[in-house]
């Protein structure tokens, strides 16, 4: 359905991150992180996995090599944690609150929708297995950009990607890295703190959870 084509009262489309957004994986990550600095002989902890939240995948991989000790190239470490995340996603999604729920409803209206990743596109299509085809339009991950959140490069492709102006459409995001992608894009964002805090701003809800919020209720929040 094209993008004119969405009924009044909604955007006319909606980008949403995954990790911690849709699905909570972030102690997927942590977790795995970890095993990996310990089988190098250093420590990781919680602060440190947390400082990660919301990171293009290769500049996480820097940190675990720079403060972790890790012994590998970027692309072996990211491909390592990556398994262990696929291989979650397939067992049991586990999805965040309302966050299904939010994509049926706004499938069933004809919205536009865009899944903006930093992960990289066989986590993300770990994830789309669990879902009706088609369910996403556009589908941006973060070995496709150049430059990924805190960069706006992510969310200007997913709205290129979907023919609509930035502005017209709706951010759904979980981490301050995501929101500031976002938000530079000049996508209006609704936040949803997870693991992290957000810190409120120009351009920028938040909100408690997705639980009880339907695609009518979209646009509200993001002008709030």
């Amino acid at each position: 359905m094209r993008p004119e084509e969405a009924g009044a009262g909604l955007p006319a489309a909606v980008l949403l991150d995954m990790d911690g957004t849709l699905v909570d994986t972030e102690p997927v990550w942590w977790a795995a992180e970890r095993r990996l600095v310990e089988a190098h002989g250093g420590t990781w902890t919680d602060e440190q996995a947390m400082a990660l939240v919301g990171n293009q995948l290769e500049v996480s991989a820097e940190v675990l090599r720079r403060e972790g000790g890790v012994d590998l190239g970027v692309r072996a470490i990211v491909e390592g944690l990556a398994a262990e995340v696929v291989l979650q996603l397939r067992r049991d999604p586990r999805w965040r609150p309302g966050a299904l729920e939010l994509l049926t409803s706004l499938r069933e209206r004809g919205v536009p929708l865009a899944l903006v990743t930093m992960s990289w596109r066989p986590i993300a299509d770990a994830l789309l297995e669990q879902l009706p085809p088609g369910t996403f339009d556009v589908v941006v991950t973060g070995d496709e950009c150049d430059r990924g959140k805190p960069h706006p490069e992510p969310y200007l492709r997913a709205a290129a990607g979907l023919g609509v102006d930035p502005g017209r459409c709706v951010a759904v995001e979980d981490s301050p890295t995501g929101v500031a992608s976002a938000v530079a894009a000049g996508v209006p964002t609704i936040a949803v703190p997870h693991v992290v805090d957000i810190p409120a701003g120009a351009g920028l809800t938040v909100v408690a959870t997705l639980a009880g919020v339907g695609p009518e209720d979209l646009l509200r929040l993001a002008a709030a």
